[in-house]
């Protein structure tokens, strides 16, 4: 069974990382989606809450081969523990490739044998970031184009909070 590893802060999940996870679930197996503990980031949803997100987001979608999970550490690790032959990263412009490159090469030093794979969502998603989505709410924009109606409730609540 080929199995991906699709890694990230998720906070929250876009249409743009959906767009990511359809398109690799198509290519293997079963695809993971990773919510990443990263303190240094700051997120606004807990570890738990973001897997929640995430798993609904993937029923909604009728992703059958992906289920979401939330890991600490170092990738290659988790990757290892999981018996998985790919990570999954998306590249949404340019300046993503450098960043990404360097970490594709460091989990190939640590790991020769996992790949990375690069996947570039559809043009209408290139711009997007959590970053931006979670902005446009706290300035109470309109974030429906950018992620789905639960993903928008959830978010607008915790802002409230």
């Amino acid at each position: 069974m080929r199995t991906a590893l699709y890694p990230g802060s998720f906070d929250p999940i876009t249409y743009g990382h959906l767009d990511i996870v359809q398109r690799a679930s198509k290519l293997f197996d079963e695809v993971i989606v990773a919510a990443a503990h990263n303190d240094a980031k700051n997120p606004l949803f807990t570890n738990e809450e973001r897997v929640d997100l995430i798993t609904e987001t993937l029923a909604k979608a009728g992703i059958t081969n992906a289920r979401a999970v939330t890991f600490d550490g170092l990738l290659v690790n988790y990757a290892e523990q999981l018996g998985v032959t790919a990570v999954i990263r998306g590249l949404r412009a340019i300046s993503d490739f450098e960043f990404e490159f360097q970490m594709a090469l460091m989990n190939r030093k640590l790991k020769p044998e996992l790949e990375t794979i690069f996947l570039m969502p559809k043009d209408e998603y290139s711009y997007l970031s959590s970053r931006m989505v979670k902005e446009v709410a706290r300035l109470d924009g309109d974030i429906s184009s950018f992620v789905p109606p639960h993903i928008a409730t959830a978010l607008r609540s915790k802002l409230k909070a």
